[in-house]
């Protein structure tokens, strides 16, 4: 067995591994990725890429079903063929995936070693072929789906998003448990592209941490759709007749029926990948839920930190890179020099048509922690691209406290994750809402939505006694 000596290892390839090594290699140190399998994480093979790929060929494809909404017609006959979407898909997959390569860190000086990893001591770490010694390990392992004992489940078979884009030909109908982001992403694009989805949700609503004043628009247009959704109900049981699944469902009340189908997705939650890693020879304390950090993101080994779904309250790419750029700087740096984690600006995007961006509190959470708090409201009508596009489904919702301070920012609508850009730089740098009015935005573009929002307060302000008053002695001069 060969032995290697690094300053840095990051276990784990995706997207928190590939930023902290990055990093670590700029800053001189020298570093290594040790890979169970391959480059690029769950985001490149499993998650964001290959939904997004999926999620605009259903766009497109309901775009193109709409045609006479946008004053077109058909000459002759129109009919949408999706045997190749998912070969789509992969090969959006494989092109990301060469973002990067090996050879190509390799190159930049940051070795890279494929095999299952485990610890044999506080800092030493071993796979099939090597025995890895490093005076700072950082652990961002990623996470994978979380599959319940339910009844039946495992003898009927199921899909996961890690085994759903592998599907050459996409099934009549679907079973889709669960109605977070990734159940209710792939719901509606598999639907949109002719499959039966019946989502099963056990909360009342689906994306049930969203503001409901929003979330409710991605439900409504679930159901136009086609969806049927089953919320307030789990799943208690499942058999198969035949080709069909049959999964029976409860309610809150114990009233049961049953829902059938040629699969079923499993989309509950996800577990951070823990298993096999021998932490306890690290001296790393865990859970069921993940690593054991303090808040500069270092494991009870103070060697070794960790970042992305294995130690983290949020399970996005955005947030792995995030805290990968904290636990490297810790890892790298004196104890003078160190980073805390901040969740204060934390900010996400479901991308369902109409999307979904999240940023902060919601309007409960802001009232429950802030008391006094003002809520302003702009629906995509009241902008002109939004009529032009034929996108005016959509709100613009934002929370601020009694100073005017950004609590929370929640849009739904047409480039919801673009837009929601402007209100977490603000947020970030303490500027109050309307500040954002004060500048010069293009027309005709959505942004208006943001302009529009925060010139709000000013007319709040404009219908003040006292302001009315001083504006009437100003006027006079």
């Amino acid at each position: 067995m060969k032995e290697l000596t690094f300053d840095v290892v990051c276990i784990g390839g995706g997207a928190g591994g590939l930023f902290a090594a990055s990093v670590a290699k700029a800053l001189g140190a020298k570093t290594c990725i040790v890979e169970k399998k391959r480059l690029g994480g769950d985001c490149t093979w499993f998650g964001c890429v290959p939904s997004k790929a999926l999620l605009k060929s259903a766009q497109t494809a309901h775009t193109l079903s709409h045609y006479a909404q946008y004053g077109l017609r058909t000459q002759g006959t129109f009919g949408l063929n999706t045997d190749n979407v998912m070969a789509h898909v992969r090969d959006i997959v494989a092109e990301i995936a060469t973002h990067h390569k090996e050879e190509d860190l390799r190159k930049r000086g940051i070795e890279v070693i494929i095999g299952t990893p485990h610890f044999i001591d506080t800092s030493t770490l071993e796979t099939p072929e090597y025995r890895i010694k490093a005076k700072r390990f950082i652990i961002c392992t990623g996470s994978h789906p979380v599959v319940f004992p339910i009844e039946g489940l495992k003898e009927v078979g199921y899909l996961t998003n890690e085994t759903v884009f592998s599907l050459n030909k996409l099934p009549k109908s679907l079973i889709v448990l669960g109605g977070g982001p990734i159940g209710v992403e792939l719901s509606q694009a598999l639907g949109r592209l002719g499959v039966k989805i019946n989502l099963v949700e056990m909360v009342d609503r689906v994306l049930f941490r969203e503001d409901p004043e929003v979330s409710v628009f991605v439900e409504n247009q679930l159901k136009v759709d086609g969806v049927d959704l089953f919320t307030g109900r789990k799943a208690v049981r499942f058999r198969k007749e035949g080709n069909q699944v049959i999964v029976t469902v409860e309610d809150k009340n114990g009233k049961k029926e049953d829902i059938s189908a040629e699969n079923v997705l499993v989309a509950i939650g996800r577990a951070p990948n823990l298993e096999g890693l021998d932490l306890e020879k690290a001296g790393v304390e865990y859970t069921s839920k993940g690593l054991k950090v303090n808040e500069y993101l270092q494991t009870t080994n103070p060697n070794i930190f960790a970042c992305g779904d294995v130690a983290s309250p949020y399970q996005f790419s955005h947030v792995a890179a995030y805290q990968a750029s904290v636990a490297v700087r810790n890892a790298m740096f004196k104890r003078l020099a160190w980073g805390k984690i901040n969740y204060n600006n934390m900010t996400w995007a479901t991308f369902t048509d109409p999307e979904l961006a999240h940023l902060g509190l919601t309007e409960e959470e802001s009232a429950k922690q802030f008391g006094e708090i003002k809520v302003y409201k702009t629906p995509y009508t009241s902008v002109d691209r939004a009529v032009t596009d034929l996108e005016k489904q959509g709100l613009i919702k934002i929370i601020t406290d009694k100073k005017g301070l950004i609590l929370g920012a929640h849009i739904v609508g047409a480039g919801a994750g673009e837009i929601i850009q402007g209100f977490l730089v603000a947020k970030a740098n303490r500027m109050p809402l309307s500040k954002l009015a004060q500048t010069l935005y293009i027309y005709p573009t959505l942004s208006e939505l943001v302009k529009k929002t925060a010139a709000k307060p000013f007319v709040e302000q404009g219908n003040n006694p006292l302001i009315k008053f001083l504006l009437k002695v100003m006027k006079s001069v």
